[in-house]
């Protein structure tokens, strides 16, 4: 689809909220069932980092679009093909090891991707990211020690942890797409080229993943596709229901 520069904007604007909306809920959904307390808050207070940078980019989005849509309009109103979230989020949560290798799998994207929009021409974006930045670091470090411990454990944690690698690892690719509108906002300074991360992506994911003494998949193998384009997996339905839920039986309603 042909995009002019705005419709562009807005397009990637959504897909960053959308992505920490969408791993934010499913983190959220494991409040009160982590394994021990301290885990417990620390996963809850992740999910609270996620969908804080969520509200900044809906709430840019909006203003980018200019049809006076609000941030709890774009999370609550907006059916699954009109979302933009990376398949990688809406992944159900498995056990620990999974949802840790979910989060930094993302995470390691996230800093990356993160690192080069500080240099955004775009204020806004630039200023988002200085912020979001901090957080994703703690994040890595958080989910990344967990996979060392997994790995590197029991010979059942490091098959969990094997396993949970192997499953996610077919969503990583989908995360690094691009569209036509990208072009534009990549030749005037606004974003950096997703695609251009993946190699280091790969390079740290790896370098941690055989830390933790576990094989790593190849950095080709089969990769789902399509949320770029609205194409979503089963899952997004289901958490859509569940979030917009309220909202949408009492429209209008502010508390």
């Amino acid at each position: 689809m042909i995009m002019n520069k705005q419709e562009a904007l807005f397009d990637l604007v959504l897909r960053l909220g959308d992505n920490s909306l969408i791993l934010g809920h499913r983190l959220s959904e494991l409040c009160s069932h982590g394994p021990f307390l301290e885990e417990d808050i620390a996963t809850t207070n992740i999910a609270l980092d996620l969908v804080g940078q969520s509200r900044i980019l809906l709430s840019y989005a909006g203003q980018v679009e200019g049809k006076g849509r609000s941030e709890d309009d774009l999370a609550y109103f907006r059916n699954a093909e009109q979302f933009r979230c990376c398949l990688l989020s809406q992944l159900p949560n498995g056990d620990f090891a999974y949802t840790n290798t979910r989060l930094y799998f993302y995470s390691v994207y996230a800093s990356l991707f993160l690192t080069q929009l500080m240099k955004s021409k775009d204020e806004t974006l630039a200023g988002y990211a200085a912020k979001a930045i901090k957080e994703t670091t703690y994040h890595i470090r958080h989910s990344g020690e967990w996979l060392l411990r997994f790995g590197d454990g029991t010979e059942e944690s490091h098959d969990r942890l094997q396993k949970a690698v192997d499953a996610i690892w077919m969503y990583t690719g989908d995360m690094f797409a691009t569209t036509e509108g990208d072009k534009s906002l990549i030749a005037d300074g606004i974003m950096p080229d997703f695609a251009s991360l993946k190699s280091e992506w790969y390079k740290i994911v790896s370098t941690h993943l055989k830390n933790a003494t576990i094989t790593v998949p190849d950095e080709n193998a089969f990769q789902q596709k399509g949320s770029r384009e609205g194409k979503h997996l089963e899952a997004l339905t289901y958490i859509l229901g569940e979030m917009q839920v309220v909202a949408r039986a009492h429209p209008g309603v502010s508390w």
